[in-house]
């Protein structure tokens, strides 16, 4: 039989503080000894914070249900995945204002492995126009990268499967809610089974309200040491590569795809990409360090997630050395440029927007090797368009 446990449920006032269930507990006829464990993080500006542990015996990740059920780290094998960066907690919420700096106070939080960014807005901070409560268009000020992220899941549950299957999933309900505004509903389930060295992310953004609802969606996945180093390499079927601006095209575009080593003073490069796809139409983005023995793979579909972003950060180490492989509904631009674009969807009354992403930890040769090969059977000998310049 299968298990399934509610650990957040803010309809009850439900919360379980602490809480866990194993393979001695729950047998699913594997060899590998796993654990789900639910806990609360303290001191600092963690304090309070609520956190998930999944071990399935060979990868291990940590789902935040307080930040939008993004996850903070993961370790496979001996492969540590995520990054250092300067913000060492798992911040609460409460100490962030999204609105300081000019609008880029999600940064003062930023240390994730893998966060969302969305629902409403993604991208710098700027101005927008929208309704205001009697339909009339008001100017307001979108903060970076929108607010998901520090947004507390409302609902949490574990769920794990018997055999065959064997899945274990944290299911996991954010609402980005507001009267006269957004009203946006997240259903996550963050998924793996036992020795598996890959997890799965499955969306469903609902669109609660009664009217039309615009939507975006970015999966800022960040990688740092050891995957990333001097001579890292990330690899994809690119259909077509633009620079965002002319810091990202000042070193040609040859190397736009290669790590160099930490560097104080670093601007960052950012590259706007689209993927070609395989006949499933899913596609495959793949890191991997400088001797190609270790890395992450990243597969998605491109009717979903359009759109990739490469962020290339490799400032100093303590300043956060750092890249971001980003599948994405669009680029992270103002939202009112990419509404021009054609790349905000709509979503109608009711209507939901699903999007799969799987990550898998390469903790060898071979396995980086076969990721490499799956990427170029992807590309099937298409060209690439490279813009050397940014678009306007």
């Amino acid at each position: 039989m299968g298990f399934r446990r509610t650990l957040i449920r803010a309809a009850s006032s439900y919360r379980a503080r602490n809480w866990a269930i194993d393979s001695s507990r729950l047998d699913l006829d594997t060899e590998y000894a796993w654990q789900v464990r639910k806990f609360v993080l303290h001191g600092g500006r963690q304090e309070d914070v609520d956190a998930i542990s999944v071990d399935n015996g060979v990868f291990e990740f940590l789902i935040v249900p307080t930040r939008g059920m993004n996850l903070w780290s993961g370790t496979c094998d001996d492969l540590p995945l995520g990054w250092e960066s300067p913000v060492r907690e798992v911040v609460h919420p409460s100490f962030v204002n999204l609105d300081s700096r000019g609008g880029l106070g999600w940064l003062e939080g930023f240390g994730e492995w893998i966060n969302r960014c969305g629902l409403a807005s993604f991208g710098a901070p700027g101005k927008d126009v929208v309704p205001d409560n009697t339909g009339a268009p008001v100017e307001v000020n979108l903060t970076l990268h929108g607010k998901i992220s520090y947004l507390p899941a409302s609902e949490v549950e574990v769920i794990v499967e018997s055999a065959p299957s064997r899945r274990i999933t944290v299911r996991g309900v954010v609402d980005e809610t507001m009267m006269y505004g957004t009203n946006l509903r997240l259903v996550t389930e963050i998924s793996t089974t036992p020795g598996s060295k890959s997890l799965t992310i499955a969306d469903e953004i609902r669109n609660v309200s009664a009217g039309e609802q615009e939507m975006e969606i970015l999966y800022h996945s960040n990688f740092g040491a050891p995957i990333l180093e001097d001579g890292a390499r990330v690899i994809v079927p690119a259909e077509s590569i633009t620079p965002r601006d002319e810091r990202a095209a000042e070193d040609g575009m040859d190397s736009w795809n290669v790590y160099g080593p930490p560097s104080a003073g670093w601007v960052e490069q950012v590259y706007f990409l689209r993927l070609w796809a395989d006949a499933n139409g899913e596609t495959e983005a793949v890191l991997h360090n400088r001797d190609a023995d270790r890395g992450a793979s990243m597969r998605f579909r491109t009717d979903e997630l359009p759109c990739l972003t490469v962020w290339k950060n490799t400032g100093a180490v303590e300043d956060g050395y750092v890249t971001g492989i980003e599948p994405a509904t669009g680029y992270p631009n103002l939202r009112s440029v990419e509404r021009a674009a054609g790349r905000v969807p709509k979503l109608a009354p009711g209507a939901s927007y699903e999007t799969h992403l799987e990550i898998t930890a390469l903790t060898t040769a071979d396995e980086v090797e076969a990721a490499t090969t799956r990427v170029e059977a992807i590309r099937g000998g298409r060209e690439t368009h490279v813009e050397t310049e940014p678009s306007s």
